[in-house]
C-alpha cells in the first residue's frame, strides 16, 4: 500500500467516462453537455426561456422540433457555435440528442401509453448574409451555407431508412440497428456473412436482403432550387442545385416560390452511364447536393424586400396626398426614354394592378392588367420591358422567338432518380405575384402564344396534350367517350423459324 498518500492526485471533469473511450467521445459527451445548457438556460429579457418553453410546447403539441439561431448560440458560447458551422455533420445529431433528452426531462411524467421518446429534429437559422450559388467551391463542403433561389420542381414524398436491420439468407443470421448516413447517400451492404457455425458450409457472396419491419424511415422530398434571376450574370444561363428536405421541412415550399436555403453543402457518389453501366473515369467524381436544415418560403410579392420605415410610410402619404401623383409616377418609369407619356401611365396601372374579386358564386375576377405594346421598330418598347423587369420585385424577362409553351407555362419531365414525372414551372410559374416580360411577341408560334391565354385571363395553368395527339390515339378515347367502356386488344409479333 505504499504511495497511498502521494499528493499526485489526477481529475478528469468528464464524469461517467469509461476508460475504454476515445478522447472524442469524451469531447462529444462535453459538447451534449454544453447544447443541452443553452438550450435550458439561454434567456432574453424578462427570463424568457426562449428554446426551453418553444421544445416543451411543441413536443407537448406533436410537433417533434425546434428552431434554433446560430446567432443566438453564438452569444451563448462563441466556440460552440464555431464548431456547429464548421463541422455541421458531426455537431448537428449531437445536438438532436441532446433536444431529445432535454424534451425527456421536461415532459415527463407523460400519460400512459407515451412514454416512448420521440426524436426531435432540430432546424438552423441565421441572420447572416445569404451566398450566392455561383460562390460555392469544393472548399464549403460539409459547411453550412445559406443560400437564396426559386423552387421550380419538387419531387413527391418518399421514405428513407434511418436505421436498418439486415439478414443473412442461408445462416439467418440478423444484424439489427445499422446507421444509414444521411442524405442522399445509401448504405453498402456486407459482402459476406461473418458468422462461422462448425459443421456448415460458408455463406455464399452477397447473402443478406434488408427486413423491412425492422426498418426506421423518415421522409424526405428532393427540391431543385434555381439561382435568383437578379444574381444571374449578363450573358449565362441560371444554374441548379438539389435540395434534400427531410421531416418537418418536406412540403414546406412548392414550384414558384423564392426560398432562402440554410443546409450543409454536401457530396454523393454519380450514378454509374455509359454502355454496360461502365464509367471507368468516374472514380471519385462527386455531385454536389444542399442537406436543408432551415428553409425559409418567402410570402408574397414583398417577401424579399425589407420592411419600410416610418420615415418612408410617412412619404407614401405624402405622395398619394398629392393631386398629381399619377403624372409624377408615370414620368418617374424609364426617365431616359423620351416621351411615350400614355405607354408609361399605361405601365405604372400594369405595376401597381387592381383589386382581386371574388363573386358570390364562387368565381374570381382578375385585378391583373396586361398590356400588349406595338409599334415601329426603334420606339423604346424593348427598353420600357427592361425598366419594368428591373422595377418589380418579381420580374422575368424573355423572348417571345426562342420561346416555347413549355418554357412560359410548365412543363412534365421525368425525375432521373425515381423515373416519376414532376412538374418543372416555366417563366409564367416563376414570376407568380410579378410581371412576366415577353418581347417579339409577334414571332412566336401561334400554338405557343394561344398556351398563355389561360395565365392572362384566369390566371390558371392547365397542361393537357390532346391537341398534339396523333389521329390513331383520339381515335382511341372515343369509345371511352361514348360507350363508357374500354377494350384493348394487343398483337404480340413473333418470329418463326422454318427447317
Amino acid at each position: 500500500m505504499e504511495g497511498f498518500d502521494d499528493p499526485g492526485v489526477f481529475f478528469s471533469d468528464n464524469f461517467g467516462v469509461e476508460e475504454n473511450e476515445s478522447q472524442d467521445q469524451v469531447n462529444l459527451q462535453a459538447v451534449k453537455k454544453k447544447f443541452k445548457e443553452f438550450i435550458r438556460q439561454f434567456h432574453s429579457g424578462n427570463f424568457n426561456y426562449k428554446y426551453r418553453d418553444a421544445l416543451k410546447r411543441n413536443y407537448n403539441l406533436g410537433h417533434y422540433w425546434v428552431e434554433i439561431n446560430i446567432e443566438d448560440l453564438s452569444s451563448f458560447d462563441e466556440v460552440l457555435a464555431e464548431k456547429l458551422y464548421k463541422k455541421p455533420t458531426e455537431h448537428l445529431p449531437i445536438l438532436e440528442e441532446a433536444a431529445k433528452e432535454l424534451a425527456d426531462e421536461l415532459t415527463a411524467p407523460r400519460p400512459e401509453g407515451e412514454e416512448k421518446v420521440e426524436d426531435v429534429q432540430v432546424l438552423l437559422s441565421s441572420d447572416s448574409h445569404a451566398a450566392n450559388l455561383r460562390e460555392l467551391k469544393s472548399e464549403t463542403v460539409s459547411r453550412l451555407i445559406k443560400i437564396p433561389g426559386i423552387v421550380i420542381s419538387a419531387s413527391g414524398i418518399k421514405a428513407k431508412a434511418t436505421k436498418i436491420s439486415i439478414q443473412c439468407r442461408s445462416c439467418r443470421n440478423i444484424i439489427p440497428n445499422l446507421p444509414v448516413r444521411p442524405g442522399l447517400e445509401g448504405y453498402v451492404m456486407p459482402r459476406k456473412c461473418n458468422t462461422e457455425q462448425a459443421g456448415r458450409p460458408k455463406c455464399p457472396l452477397d447473402p443478406y436482403f434488408i427486413i423491412p419491419d425492422k426498418c426506421k424511415c423518415i421522409d424526405y422530398q428532393v427540391l431543385k432550387l434555381q439561382e435568383a434571376p437578379e444574381s444571374i450574370p449578363q450573358g449565362e444561363m441560371p444554374r441548379h442545385l438539389s435540395v434534400y428536405c427531410e421531416r418537418v421541412l418536406c412540403e414546406r415550399a412548392a414550384p414558384g416560390s423564392r426560398v432562402t436555403v440554410l443546409g450543409i453543402y454536401s457530396i454523393k457518389k454519380i450514378a454509374k452511364v455509359g454502355r454496360e453501366n461502365r464509367d471507368k473515369g468516374s472514380v471519385g467524381v462527386r455531385s454536389s447536393y444542399l442537406r436543408a436544415v432551415g428553409l425559409t418560403a418567402e410570402e408574397g410579392v414583398t417577401g424579399g424586400l425589407r420592411p419600410f420605415t416610418a420615415d418612408e410610410e410617412e412619404q407614401f402619404r405624402r405622395l398619394a396626398a398629392a393631386p398629381d401623383v399619377y403624372e409624377r409616377i408615370a414620368k418617374s418609369i424609364a426617365p431616359s426614354v423620351f416621351g411615350a407619356v400614355d405607354m408609361k401611365k399605361a405601365i405604372a396601372t400594369l405595376l401597381f394592378g387592381g383589386s382581386r374579386k371574388r363573386l358570390p358564386d364562387g368565381l374570381t375576377r382578375r385585378g391583373d392588367i396586361n398590356i400588349l405594346l406595338l409599334g415601329d421598330p426603334g420606339t423604346a418598347k424593348s427598353q420600357l420591358l427592361k425598366f419594368v423587369e428591373k422595377v418589380a420585385p418579381i420580374g422575368v424577362y424573355t423572348s417571345g422567338k426562342g420561346s416555347s409553351a413549355a418554357g412560359l407555362t410548365a412543363s412534365v419531365i421525368r425525375d432521373p432518380g425515381s423515373r416519376n414525372f414532376v412538374m418543372e414551372g416555366g417563366a409564367m410559374v416563376l414570376a407568380d405575384g410579378g410581371v412576366v416580360c415577353i418581347d417579339e411577341f409577334d414571332k412566336m408560334r401561334e400554338d405557343d402564344r394561344v398556351a398563355i391565354h389561360e395565365a392572362m385571363e384566369q390566371q390558371t395553368i392547365s397542361i393537357a396534350k390532346f391537341d398534339k395527339m396523333r389521329e390513331d390515339d383520339r381515335v382511341a378515347i372515343h369509345e371511352a367517350m361514348e360507350q363508357q367502356t374500354i377494350s384493348i386488344a394487343k398483337v404480340f409479333r413473333t418470329s418463326y423459324k422454318f427447317a
